[in-house]
C-alpha cells in the first residue's frame, strides 16, 4: 500500500521485473495482481519479508541472491510507528529492528 505500491507500479510500468517484499501473503498477492493487471507486466512477483525478523531478512536475501541474475534497484520502504514497546524473538526492540536494523542488514546482504 502507499508509497511502496506506487513505486512498484511505476517500475512495473517501465517493464522491470519487480519483486514485492511483503509481510502479508494475502495483501501482497492482491497488490501483485493489481499491478500486473494495471501494467500488463507479468514479471511482478511476491516474496515474503518481515524486516522485524533478522531470520526473515536473511532468508529473503538468500532467496534473491539464489534466484535472481541481478538486482538493479532496492527500495527500502517498510516501516512502522506508534507500536507499543516490544522485543523480537531475537531479543531486539521491534520498532528499531523493523525500521533500521532489518533494512540495513538486507541492504548489506544484497550487495553481494
Amino acid at each position: 500500500a502507499g508509497i511502496g505500491k506506487c513505486v512498484a507500479m511505476d517500475l512495473a510500468r517501465r517493464n522491470a521485473r519487480t519483486i514485492l517484499a511483503c509481510r502479508s501473503q494475502e495483501r501482497g498477492q492482491a497488490a501483485v495482481e493489481e499491478i500486473r493487471a494495471a501494467t500488463g507486466n507479468p514479471a511482478v512477483v511476491l516474496r515474503l519479508l518481515d524486516t522485524s525478523s533478522l531470520r526473515s531478512v536473511r532468508a529473503f536475501a538468500q532467496a534473491v541472491m539464489r534466484e535472481e541474475k541481478r538486482l538493479d534497484v532496492l527500495v527500502n520502504n517498510a516501516g512502522v510507528t506508534g507500536l507499543p514497546f516490544a522485543i523480537t524473538p531475537e531479543g531486539l526492540e521491534m520498532t528499531f529492528t523493523t525500521n533500521y536494523l532489518g533494512p540495513f542488514l538486507l541492504t548489506n546482504l544484497l550487495l553481494g
